[in-house]
């Protein structure tokens, strides 16, 4: 019945999962076929091998997030103390 209404009406994406700014993964909420952004922005099928990208691609972003949080954390103290 699900996939019936998928035929009919077309999917219904949602985002399920944030991996960076600008990847994204998304899940009809009716058929629960799952897509993914690829390197051009394209919506492509979610493969396991699309999944370990997203995995790794995650992984370096919040790394990432995390070391310039901590930049800007040290940047805001010396400007205090110097100020």
């Amino acid at each position: 019945m699900r996939s019936i209404q998928c035929k009919v009406f077309g999917h219904d994406y949602k985002v399920s999962r944030h991996v960076t700014y600008h990847v994204k993964e998304y899940r009809c909420s009716n058929c629960k076929k799952e897509l993914t952004t690829n390197s051009r922005g394209n919506l492509t099928e979610l493969t396991p091998k699309f999944r370990e990208i997203n995995d790794v691609l995650e992984r370096i972003h919040l790394k990432r997030r995390m070391r310039l949080k901590d930049y800007n954390k040290k940047q805001s103290k010396k400007l205090l103390a110097a100020g």
